[in-house]
C-alpha cells in the first residue's frame, strides 16, 4: 500500500463521517416536525417507522466526531510522509 491509497482511504473516511453527521443533524434539528422521517446515519436511509432517540444520535454524532478525528491523523501522517518522500527525492 502506498501513501497515496493511504491519504485516499482516509479521506473516504473523513467524507463518510461527514455524510453520517449531516445526517444526524437532520434527524436532531426535525424532531418535532409532524411527518419527518428519520435518517438513518449509517445507511443514509429514510425509515419513517422509528421515531428520534436523542441519546442515540448524540452516541453515533460522538462516534461519528472520532472517526473523523482518526481518520485526520491519518491523512495527516500520510501528507507528513509525501512531503517527507518529496523533499528526499530533491536532495
Amino acid at each position: 500500500m502506498n501513501v497515496s491509497s493511504v491519504m485516499n482511504t482516509a479521506l473516504s473516511g473523513m467524507r463518510t463521517q461527514t455524510s453520517k453527521v449531516s445526517a444526524i443533524a437532520s434527524n436532531v434539528a426535525n424532531i418535532s416536525t409532524p411527518g419527518n422521517s428519520r435518517v438513518d446515519p449509517d445507511t443514509l436511509t429514510a425509515n419513517e417507522d422509528q421515531s428520534v432517540d436523542r441519546l442515540m444520535e448524540l452516541t453515533r454524532l460522538i462516534q461519528a466526531e472520532q472517526s473523523f478525528k482518526a481518520n485526520a491523523v491519518v491523512f495527516e501522517a500520510g501528507a507528513d510522509m509525501w512531503e517527507l518522500l518529496m523533499s528526499i527525492k530533491r536532495d
